[in-house]
This record gives C-alpha cells, structure tokens and sequence, in this order.
C-alpha cells in the first residue's frame, strides 16, 4: 500500500497547509500551530450511526507515519467488523482495572457495615493479597487464572483470610458483571485451581456451628423482622426444623399438611433415601402461612421459599446472610454455616437431658447400632412434637431454665 506522506514530508508541514493524506484510506495529518507538527485524523462513516465521524490517531512527531499508519489499519478492521472506533475507545476507558472497581464497590458496601474494623478489613484484605498482584489490570482482561494465582499462596496457610478474600473479589466481579463490564465471573470456577483441603492428611472440619445459647438473640437481631421472606424465612424455617439447607429450599407445598403441623420430605430429597417426617412448631406453621396472601396455599409444586425472581433459592443466599451477620459482630471466624445450626440444634439436645436416640430422630439421622435400628422402627413422631415445640420456644426467645427433660417424654 502506497504511503502519501514520509516523515521528511511530515516535518515540513506548516499551519494552514491542506491535509495531507497518509497510505490508509481516510487517514490524513493536519497541521498544527507550530512546523513540523500536526495531528493525525481518520475519517469513516460510523458503522453505528451512519454519520461521518473524525477518530484521532495521534499527535505527530509523537506518533510517527508508521505508527498512524498501524493505528489507522486497526480501526479500519474494527469498521469492517462494524465496531464504531469511537465508541470502543469510550467502552475501554469506562471499564475500570479491579482496584477501581474494588474501591468503588466498598464505597457502596461501607455504610452498611455497623463495625469499623470490619469495615476496614474489607478492604485492607484485598489491598493486602489481591491489589499488588491484579489491582492495575482491567476487569474485563481478568480470567480465572489470575484469581487462582492470588489465592494459591494464602489458600493453605491462612485458609479463613483466603475464603474472605475470594468471596469479596467474587464480590467486585459480581458488580462488574452486572454494569456489563465482565458477560461472566471468573470467580464461579476458580475452585479446580485451588489445593484441596480434603487430603488424607487434612484435619476434618465441621461446619461451623452457633452456640445454642446466643441464638435467640441472633434471630432477634438478623431474622425476625417483618416480612420474613426469602433467604430470611427459609434459613429461620431450617432452624426451627434442625432441616438441612437442601431440604428446605426444595420444599414444596404439596410436603405440607398444614392441618396436622406436619411436613413430609419425600425419600428422593432426603440423604438417607428415606422419608423424613418432620413435627411444625406454632412457630414454624405461622412463619408458613406468612409466606402466602388469602385463605388458600399455594399449588402443591410451588416452592415454600422461591427466590426473589423465581426458582430454587441457592445456598449462597443463605451464606450471604450469615457472612453479613459475621461482618456486624465480634466473633472470630465464621459465625456458623445454614447446616452448622444442626449441631446447635444437637448440642442443645444433649445439654437438655434429651435421649440421643430421640435427637437423631429428629435430625433423620442413620442409627448406627443395627440391632437398636432394627427394633426401633418407629420415627417417635409423637416425642418429637414436643421436642420440636420446645427448640422453638428457645430459638425465638421464650424458654425459661427449667426445661422438660425430654429424655422422659414418648
């Protein structure tokens, strides 16, 4: 392709010459208050809008024929491509690097934080691990490697720092994506790039679990408030029926016998692939009928708890209530997991006298002795409502010391 115009040309030019036109079509250096120095322009029809726009290319002697030159044939393809030059220029500048964007979404999260030092963690933490090694890179260049390579180091040793680091990238990445910055999150799989902590080696770890005893003023401070709706509702319904997660957010209302305060997991959700029958609390049945409007439920097939736009409830939904409760308190480490409040619910059990028989029950555990199992065919449905009523009595904040030994009761 023939050049119009040499760099002997170029510093020649004088102001109020003509434009002189370079080897690309379009591409034309005009020239400048001083010699020798002008302004490289390119003038196409917008494949966007179909007016005539002027893209510039550079200043010269900064940028040089050559360079123009390279400039000028790669918009000319964006062009052909029917990508307006101008408007992905804009496009570029507006994506911020994941510093940006990690400071801009603190700013929105900071004010609901209610303590300082949680509030200064959330960045610190990232400013720390994350910022020195991806900070200066543009969201929409990140990809599931770069994450790997930022917790890979801290995964093992400081396991707990490392989970809060990858769900606040995870965080940032989430905005990004809904401002169409990012069309996925690199987050959502960056799983298979970290060690496993399930080794023969590794120390088993339990879900975390809440005291029984600080729970009704956690339920207090974090669930019950008016509605009780969605994550909220689901995750106070999995307490007060020691359910799992699972269970709960699969429920439907064809489970439900509202009548005889009764739900009835069927065989194909339960871990045991056994049907589970689960006594309702007064509590439990009022947090239900609150979840529909007039005198009739819900078709059988509709959900209990359905997310907020339709569908099965995920259990990050849970997580992020309990993380958002971990955020505004003082306790070190997590503050329990959904399924965590299980073992509350046990623990509770055994310190109130309650026969460890009966308490499996209740959790839809597999005893263990087979000969007990054999003789013990019945699911003690009976003790079980009034073990289920006292754990709500506690949960919601009425018991009072003297607890029935449940270890007499059926």
């Amino acid at each position: 392709m023939m050049v119009y115009i040499t760099d002997r040309k170029a510093r020649a030019i004088k102001p109020g010459d003509k434009p002189v036109p370079a080897g690309v079509t379009g591409l034309y250096l005009f020239a400048g208050s001083e010699a020798g120095r002008g302004k490289w322009i390119l003038r196409y029809v917008s494949p966007v809008t179909g007016k005539r726009r002027d893209a510039g290319m550079g200043s010269y002697p900064d940028t040089s024929v050559a360079r123009a030159i390279e400039k000028a044939l790669a918009a000319r393809e964006q062009i052909q491509d029917d990508i307006d030059p101008i408007l992905a220029r804009q496009s570029e500048r507006a994506i911020p690097t994941f510093e940006k964007a990690a400071r801009d979404q603190w700013a929105v999260l900071a004010p609901s934080f209610r303590n300082d030092k949680h509030k200064a963690q959330w960045i610190s933490s990232l400013e720390q691990h994350v910022f020195p090694t991806i900070g200066g890179i543009r969201v929409d260049r990140l990809e599931t490697a770069h994450f790997g390579d930022v917790l890979n180091p801290i995964w093992l040793t400081i396991p707990e720092t490392a989970k809060r680091v990858k769900m606040r990238c995870s965080t940032v990445m989430a905005a990004c994506r809904a401002r169409k910055f990012i069309m996925s999150n690199p987050l959502d799989d960056v799983g298979p790039l970290l060690p496993s902590t399930k080794g023969k080696d590794a120390p088993v770890r339990h879900h975390p679990a809440m005291p029984w005893k600080i729970l009704p003023a956690f339920i207090s401070d974090h669930l019950n408030h008016q509605p009780i709706i969605g994550a909220r509702a689901a995750l106070l319904f999995a307490i007060l029926t020691a359910a799992r997660s699972g269970e709960v957010r699969g429920a439907t209302w064809a489970e439900i016998d509202l009548d005889k305060g009764l739900w009835t997991v069927p065989a194909a959700r339960m871990k045991a692939n056994r049907a589970h029958r689960v006594p309702l609390s007064v509590d439990a049945l009022a947090l239900l009928r609150a979840q529909y409007d007039g005198d009739e439920t819900p078709p059988g097939d509709t959900l209990l708890f359905p997310a907020l736009h339709g569908g099965e409830l995920s259990d990050m939904a849970l997580t992020s209530l309990l993380r958002k409760a971990q955020a505004e308190s003082d306790v070190p480490g997590r503050i329990a997991t959904a399924h965590g409040f299980r073992s509350s619910f046990r623990n509770w059990a055994a310190d109130h006298g309650v026969s460890t028989e009966l308490a499996e029950r209740a959790l839809a555990h597999t005893i263990g002795n087979k000969v007990q199992a054999a003789y013990e065919r019945s699911d003690r449905l009976a003790a079980r409502v009034k073990l289920m009523q006292s754990w709500a009595d506690h949960v919601m904040g009425r018991a009072t010391e003297n607890v029935i030994q449940m270890r007499k009761a059926g």
